[in-house]
């Protein structure tokens, strides 16, 4: 049995992986698993992803009493401690800056970076620490999120040292006139939350008490993520003992369910054959003809069966299933500069986002097009299968991608503000006492807001954009949840560039930080310009990327909701991974679950374009994501308008 289901001393149970994996699926029968078993326990269900989906997979099922399903709401817990410690805040800031109330009131309000995010966290380790239940479980973020969840107590010491710097002139102060200093409620407060924060990652580190599942999918995309996470997991000493390998499809006579499960043993073979996996249990979940969803959830772990990473698997030889689309969207036109590709994590966003570009590229001949990805966990050259880092990389004729390195473009902004700070302080102006003023504004960027460093991302496609490099940019975005913060933080970097750019008009520093100032306005302007962009329906446009099931259409009603309060356009549907009617009682099972909930998408979403994308062999590389590309914007190529499929003849990578 599985080891995370049975160990009386777990206090914290986390589930990860990459988006759309069936992490919430894990995390809700895992909770359900426990609450059943020990009625008299108190069991606690909680997820920290901004695209909340416990309740769709809860449904309208009844959990047991003992089960308490939380979906955390950081930002609000974020506002409730501003609130209780806005004057603690302040008054750290007005004893150690030159800044004055509204300052200090300005940059409190805007700022606190991964202040929310540690929240969540800490508000789990409260509950452990007070056993207020027996278990906790937690439904995380897509892997690249999560990450940056994990890693909340370095940014927050990070933070920390930046207010503590604030202090050190108060303290020097008090010692020199007074002859000693003694602690107050403040130095108590940031100690208190060192304390925390040092606890906290005591508790996530806990071999006895804490451990990390990593649940994946027998993927190209997901096995190269998934290793990523666990390396990641093993350097911040998280016990990972055992990996989730979900949706495995059923030895059987059907041609599609014979291809899947041949590529996924395929894969896992590979996976395996690396040597170094052997310190970790493997647990195989078949794939299941209903949606995982209700009481259904009870079942998951029924027929679950282990792998042997020392032993091969046995392979058939491997089928090839061409792509085949039903109502296909009319082609992006020529005019077009911006397109998102956006949706629940594992919906295949990357692969259309890939299609697409392969294609504009060889449709539009005097057109350059730059595919580039802001997803924290990028999966670009996995499906490309290309070597891709920050730097374009030039894929063919019209056609260049990369994958934007967000936290090294904000590091660059932090070097060159460190730069001219120097500079700066060399010559110091007679109201600055250098040695304490110069530690506050070395920490006054750590200050910024969180998402500042996806910001710059889209800063660096701007300065693309404005120097005419490329025509068409195609944006491979993260999942849902957080690409609606980014939809909406051009607006709070906005403010807080203003705030910031304030402070140096204030005290007259503009001149003593001239590129820094320089590259403020330009980032100022490029938000205004992006936020414009976004909006223009004649050159932009999100396509949401779904598939057919209840939970991914919740999350792309959400998705579309925040996209109509923003003024971003969403002309097309992307509905991926569709399971033909063949003849197979799993494949007809899923069929039948399937066409439900694309009526459902037709009856609420009528006035959008909404193209269905079949099941086919895996499309990974140049000449595969051709071959989708064609079908996916030609109507013919792979069907005709009488239903009929056509051969596509043989093309080169």
């Amino acid at each position: 049995m599985l080891s995370f289901l049975e160990d009386p001393q777990l206090r914290l149970l986390f589930f990860g992986g990459k988006g759309g994996v069936g992490k919430t699926t894990c995390a809700t029968a895992a909770a359900l698993h426990y609450a059943s078993r020990s009625p008299q326990g108190s069991y606690l269900l909680v997820s920290t992803d901004p695209a909340h989906s416990l309740a769709d997979s809860i449904g309208d099922f009844h959990p047991p009493g003992n089960l308490k399903i939380l979906e955390f709401n950081a930002q609000d817990s974020l506002e409730t401690f501003k609130s209780r410690h806005r004057r603690k805040l302040a008054e750290i800031a007005a004893r150690g800056t030159f800044l004055d109330e509204e300052d200090i009131r300005r940059i409190v309000d805007l700022s606190l970076p991964g202040l929310d995010e540690l929240m969540a966290l800490l508000a789990i380790a409260g509950w452990v620490e007070s056993r207020a239940y027996d278990l906790i479980v937690v439904d995380t973020a897509p892997t690249g999120h999560t990450l940056r969840l994990l890693t909340t107590p370095d940014l927050i010491r990070t933070w920390l040292k930046a207010l503590d710097a604030l202090l050190a002139k108060h303290r020097f102060m008090e010692q020199r006139f007074r002859g000693s200093y003694q602690r107050d409620e403040l130095d108590h407060f940031l100690l208190d939350l060192a304390a925390s924060v040092k606890h906290l990652e005591g508790l996530l580190q806990n071999p006895r008490t804490c451990r990390f599942v990593p649940v994946m999918l027998a993927e190209n995309l997901v096995i190269s993520e998934t290793l990523n996470l666990l390396g990641e997991l093993k350097r911040l000493l998280i016990p990972v003992w055992e990996v989730v390998v979900n949706r495995l499809y059923p030895e059987n006579s059907c041609p599609l369910c014979a291809e899947g499960r041949c590529h996924q043993l395929q894969l896992l073979n590979e996976l395996f054959s690396r040597g170094s996996l052997g310190e970790y249990t493997w647990w195989g979940v078949p794939l299941s003809a209903e949606e995982m969803r209700g009481p259904v959830l009870e079942t998951l772990w029924d027929g679950v069966s282990g792998f042997d990473a020392a032993l091969p698997i046995r392979l058939q030889p491997l089928l090839e299933i061409p792509p085949r689309v039903e109502a296909a969207p009319p082609c992006p036109a020529a005019e077009t500069t911006f397109l998102i590709f956006a949706g629940k994590g594992g919906v295949g966003k990357t692969t259309l986002a890939c299609a697409t570009a392969v294609y504009l590229a060889q449709e539009y001949p005097g057109k350059q097009v730059l595919l580039f990805s802001t997803d924290p966990a990028h999966s670009l050259a996995a499906c490309l299968e290309m070597n891709l880092g920050p730097q374009p990389v030039r894929l063919g004729p019209g056609l260049t991608a990369m994958e934007i390195d967000a936290p090294g473009e904000f590091a660059a902004l932090k070097r060159q503000y460190q730069q001219e700070l120097e500079k700066f302080l060399q010559t110091a102006l007679e109201n600055f006492d250098v040695p304490f003023d110069r530690r506050v504004m070395e920490r006054l960027l750590d200050l910024s807001p969180p998402g500042l460093d996806e910001i710059m991302a889209l800063v660096r496609v701007m300065e693309f954009l404005e120097a005419g490099r490329y025509d068409i940019f195609i944006m491979d975005s993260a999942p849902t949840g957080h690409l609606l913060r980014l939809l909406e933080l051009p607006e709070l970097i906005d403010q807080w560039l203003k705030t910031f750019f304030g402070i140096l008009l204030k005290y007259k520093l503009t001149f003593r930080f001239p590129h820094l100032s320089q590259k403020f306005v330009r980032i100022s302007r490029d938000l205004k310009r992006l936020r414009n962009l976004w909006r223009d329906p004649a050159r932009a446009a999100l396509y949401a990327v779904s598939i057919l099931t209840e939970m991914a259409f919740q999350e792309t009603s959400d998705l579309l909701a925040v996209c109509g309060r923003l003024g971003v356009p969403v002309p097309v549907l992307l509905l991926n991974l569709a399971t033909p009617a063949w003849d197979c009682p799993l494949c007809a099972a899923l069929n039948r679950r399937e066409t439900l909930i694309k009526e459902k998408f037709q009856q609420i979403f009528a006035g959008r374009h909404q193209t269905v994308i079949y099941r086919q062999s895996e499309p990974r590389g140049l000449k595969r994501l051709t071959a989708l590309g064609r079908a996916l914007y030609r109507p013919g190529i792979m069907e005709n308008r009488h239903g009929a499929v056509v051969d596509l003849p043989a093309l080169s990578s």
